[in-house]
């Protein structure tokens, strides 16, 4: 279900223009896209630039003190989504608008600014909502907004941190139970639900990948119809290398992590770059929770990033 990783290792086999031309070609002729041959041609060699650039800012990136590295980060991140859409699209970038960020953010920091309470929100053009379309056919969201709070808690390996410093609960382990995910019962008094309302919701959530098989002992067993890593509602702990389900706000279950990962980096870079006095206190003071929790995010995303686009890369049907 998840396919081995190594870094910027396992993006190797695509450093081979005859094999990502290839690799491309075949998507290409999948989504029905005419002249696939061609456009696999033509786009081998940016393919390989994307990533190629990507791997020198995540390098650069941890070699780099903690003042700069948001910046290289959301640069490398970057490279890699603009991989990723290549494989959906092969006139990328059509225009210029689609190359901004898709997001802004609030350009004066008001005084007693937390990052947690800090808000992004979504544009009308520009990276993120192309990301939205290509990417994951999610209809476009303009004007929604989205705080750096719901963000953080979208990712289970700071789950620990907000046990620790938030007293919550954000994620629960779902381990694989003889080919089955395997949900404890006491999950459904979390969502104060009862039991087949639950695995309604979760067959709902899930777009028909997951299908109730039966209740064993204290667990509720699904069956998986999906091989892909990217298995909504779930979200895959790297380190864990397990899957894990969001105790949180229900209506972001569906949002991919990888999105999650790019509105942190955007938000973060543009404090890097334009909130210097603040940025440089936050580091010097570390004042509150704001701290460790940035800091803990870069350090998962500078793994996870890589991570996320691999696998977007390698368990897509192409």
């Amino acid at each position: 279900m998840i396919h081995s990783y190594k870094n910027f290792q396992s993006f190797s086999h695509f450093f081979s223009a005859s094999d990502t031309q290839s690799y491309l070609q075949n998507g290409y002729k999948k989504l029905g896209i005419e002249n696939a041959e061609q456009k696999g041609y033509e786009n081998s060699y940016p393919f390989i630039y994307y990533l190629e650039h990507a791997k020198i800012y995540y390098e650069q990136s941890m070699q780099s003190p903690l003042l700069i590295k948001p910046i290289l980060l959301f640069y490398g991140f970057v490279h890699l989504i603009k991989a990723c859409i290549l494989t959906t699209n092969p006139n990328y970038p059509e225009n210029t608008t689609v190359l901004s960020h898709g997001v802004s953010t609030r350009k004066r920091k008001k005084q007693q600014y937390e990052f947690f309470d800090d808000e992004v929100k979504y544009q009308k053009n520009g990276l993120f909502p192309y990301m939205l379309e290509r990417m994951f056919n999610i209809k476009h969201m303009e004007g929604d907004k989205i705080t750096m709070r719901e963000m953080l808690q979208q990712i289970p390996e700071l789950a620990p941190m907000f046990t620790m410093l938030e007293k919550q609960n954000t994620f629960m382990k779902i381990p694989l139970h003889q080919s089955s995910f395997a949900f404890p019962i006491k999950v459904i008094d979390h969502f104060h639900m009862t039991e087949n309302r639950f695995v309604e919701y979760i067959q709902n959530k899930s777009s028909g990948t997951l299908s109730f098989q039966k209740k064993e002992h204290n667990l509720l067993l699904f069956d998986c119809h999906n091989s892909h890593s990217h298995l909504l509602p779930f979200k895959y702990h790297l380190e864990d290398q397990d899957f894990y389900f969001s105790l949180l706000k229900r209506d972001l279950l569906n949002f991919p992590e990888l999105l999650v990962h790019y509105l942190l980096l955007y938000n973060l870079s543009m404090i890097a770059r334009y909130e210097t006095e603040w940025w440089s206190e936050l580091l010097k003071t570390m004042p509150n929770r704001d701290y460790p929790f940035i800091v803990s995010f870069l350090d998962v995303t500078s793994e996870k990033g890589p991570f996320l686009a691999y696998q977007y890369l390698t368990t897509r049907d192409i």
